[in-house]
């Protein structure tokens, strides 16, 4: 009979990775002094489904990952690096917005919900074409795609996945506890985390590609290949 394979013991790993990863939050969120310390009652297991949730919605392609690798594959790692800070402080902005009662808004009101959608499938669509009409390193300047932090941040707000999230995330561990605050001192950080996380390995893998892209006419093909994955997030915008 032959022995187990390592698959089986998989999740036992992981739930000890959220147990370093959970204290680690703890101690950052807990005071110096001892009198004030306060700890969050956040079960190990539901740590590690947030946990599961982020790497699932973060590594998962969409706008902003694709901008990350377009951005770097075509002007740098330096440049884009400037949208990939830019990233987790939009959505954790957003995410504070959403515990504070503006996500519900969001998704209770159509018009302001289209509203939101419009803007945002108007500006990837743009993005996209932008996008696509860059063929040589470094011609996605300012005259054909500019996105730097505060577009990056801004994008966050237009991008009905990142309301949608946010609702998902205040509605499953935060809203409606005792200790909703300590939940969202430790959703924050690690949702922030993930963010720069993702979107740094996307626009690393983007710069690896850049001296391959510079090759003939892959560039072009690429960025119109980023550029249908913008259009794809867009029409998925349409139906969400």
């Amino acid at each position: 009979m032959q022995r187990p394979t390592v698959l089986p013991r998989m999740p036992a790993q992981l739930v000890s990775l959220s147990k370093k990863l959970y204290c680690y939050c703890i101690a950052i969120i807990s005071t110096v002094k001892a009198d004030h310390l306060f700890i969050c009652a956040m079960p190990t297991v539901e740590f590690t489904a947030l946990l599961a949730l982020a790497a699932a919605m973060s590594f998962s392609p969409g706008p902003n990952t694709t901008l990350s690798t377009a951005l770097a594959a075509n002007q740098g790692l330096r440049h884009a690096m400037r949208f990939v800070c830019a990233v987790p402080v939009g959505w954790s902005v957003l995410l504070l917005l959403s515990a504070g009662g503006l996500g519900a808004a969001v998704v209770a009101v159509p018009a302001l919900r289209w509203g939101i959608k419009a803007v945002g499938i108007g500006y990837l669509v743009w993005l996209a074409w932008k996008l696509s009409q860059s063929a040589q390193l470094g011609q996605a300047d300012a005259a054909r795609m500019n996105v730097g932090f505060w577009q990056g941040a801004a994008l966050q707000f237009v991008n009905i996945k990142a309301w949608l999230l946010a609702l998902t995330i205040v509605a499953g561990w935060i809203v409606g506890r005792d200790d909703s605050l300590q939940r969202l001192a430790v959703v924050l950080p690690v949702m922030a985390v993930f963010a720069l996380s993702s979107n740094l390995l996307y626009a690393a893998a983007g710069a690896l590609l850049r001296h391959w892209l510079a090759r003939g006419r892959r560039l072009l093909w690429f960025n119109r290949a980023m550029g249908c994955v913008l259009v794809a997030t867009a029409a998925w915008m349409v139906r969400a």
